[in-house]
Parts: C-alpha cells; structure tokens; sequence
C-alpha cells in the first residue's frame, strides 16, 4: 500500500502541474504572435502621398497573464505616424488605435496550438473638422476620422524541428465587425466595415533567437457599399507580403521588405486611396 502510494502522489502531481506549465507555454506564444512595429524611411513607395518617413509602434501589456488560468488578457496600444514630404514635414493624421484582447486557450498542446482571442479597438485621427470638403472630397488635412470595432479571430499552428533549426507555422482567420459602435457619419456606405481576415507567418528559429520571419496575410470587405458590389476587388482588398531577417548581431530587430496592395488604406481618413506599394527598414516584436 505505501508502496502504490508513493507511484500514485508524484502521478497526481505531474497532473496538476502539467495545465499550469500549458498555460505558461501558451502566454509565451501570445506574445510571440503580436504584431510587429517597424520603421521605414519613404514608407509606402507607391503610394499617392510621399513620405519621408513612417513608423509604427505596438506592444501588449499583458495585465492578466497567470499559468493557473487557461485565459488571459492584454492592453494593446497601437500608433502610426507618416511624415509627408513636404516643407513643414507634417504629421497631420497620425492613425491612434487603443484596445484590448482577451485571449482562451483552445487545447493543451503548445507545439501544436489552438486558441481564440477577441479584440475590441478604438481607432482615431485627433482631429475634429469635417471629414467631407464642400466639394465632396475626403478632408484629408483636419478631417475627423474614428471608428470602434470587434474582431474575433482563430489562431492555430505548430512547431518542428529540421537539422537542429526549429520552424514555426502560424495562421489566424477572424471576422473585423464595426456596426455595433459609433463612427464617423462620412464611412457610412464607403467603408469596410466587416472584413474577413486571414493571416501566415512561418519563422526559423536558430540557437534560441528568431533569425528571419515570412509574413502574408489578406483582409477583404463584405458588407454593403453604395458604389461598390460584392466582387469590386480594387476597393476591398488588402494583401501584403513581408520578409524580416535578423542578422546575428542584432537582438529582436530586423531588416524589413515589404509589397502589398492597399483597396482601402488603413491609415484613417485617407481610406479612399488605393494603391500598390513596396515598403523597407526595420522591424521588431517589441
């Protein structure tokens, strides 16, 4: 008897410890999949503003974050700014999203993980004027631009090892919703309000650190708009491809090329611009 009792009690142990470490396991994960910021000199090259410069920045700060619960929950801000190429070097708009997300672990396999995460953001310009011009054009210099939306996305994806190098595949699929929320009166009928989303990434890890890191992802719009129908893919698309190499003496940092193609650009009130774009400079997973 004593004999079974000192098999069983480590048994029991290593059960109620083994959540605990999955929990951990995938609160590392939720911060590895964040978003990255970057840094780029001419920006959007394509574009029909030019730029001088353009950054964004986003983090999360991961206010509950505990291996004894299978959920958590971040603050995520998330700021760009474009420097437009002209005498004042002006910011004029910059594009301030601030939310949270809260995130539920799906299984209890970490190499091969699932969850589901559901983010609320409020999206503004800072300014307060009239987004519409008296001859109907987009006040794209003092034009108020904000909107709040949810979005509620699938993550899943793994992990191998090949030749001492370790691979990870990630996808998410999700659905952006603004109609339950306030926005500014001039998106009505002009904007993608419901966006379907899916995102990939694939990423070599080597001696511990992230050397380099493929991105694609695509969004499209699906809800009603006056001048567009369903299949007007110029206007409701939005796709971009990238590529992050991290050379040996960098640490969380990396060179960045990008090329994508904006139906509906995301930086606030200048959404009626649609454009091919290449974008390079520097990235990180801050």
């Amino acid at each position: 008897m004593r004999r079974c009792c000192v098999l069983i009690i480590p048994f029991l142990l290593v059960i109620k410890i083994a959540p605990a470490q999955v929990n951990a396991d995938y609160l590392g994960l939720y911060k590895e999949n964040k978003e990255l910021s970057y840094t780029s000199p001419k920006g959007e090259i394509g574009a029909p503003v030019k730029y001088i410069l353009n950054g964004r920045l986003t983090t999360s700060y991961m206010l509950l974050a505990t291996d004894r619960l299978p959920v958590a929950f971040a603050l995520v801000p998330d700021f760009t700014v474009k420097v437009i190429d002209e005498k004042s070097a002006g910011v004029r708009t910059p594009s301030l999203k601030i939310g949270g997300v809260f995130y539920v672990r799906l299984n209890q396999d970490a190499s091969h993980y699932r969850y589901g995460t559901l983010r609320f953001t409020h999206h503004s310009n800072g300014q307060d004027n009239p987004a519409i011009n008296e001859d109907g054009s987009i006040n794209t210099r003092t034009g108020n631009f904000s909107t709040n939306y949810l979005t509620a996305t699938y993550h899943f994806g793994k992990r191998s090892t090949i030749k001492e190098n370790s691979y990870s595949l990630n996808h998410d699929a999700g659905l952006e919703w603004h109609r339950w929320f306030s926005y500014e009166e001039a998106l009505e009928n002009d904007y993608g309000f419901t966006r379907l989303i899916y995102n990939f990434s694939l990423r070599r890890i080597k001696d511990q650190k992230e050397n380099w890191r493929l991105n694609a992802g695509l969004n499209y719009a699906v809800n009603q708009m006056s001048a567009y129908d369903l299949g007007a893919i110029r206007k409701r698309l939005n796709t971009e491809a990238s590529f992050h190499y991290s050379f040996p003496f960098m640490q969380k940092a990396f060179i960045m090329a990008a090329a994508g193609y904006y139906g509906e650009d995301p930086y606030n009130i200048y959404y009626r611009d649609r454009y091919s774009y290449l974008r390079f400079g520097v990235s990180s997973a801050l």
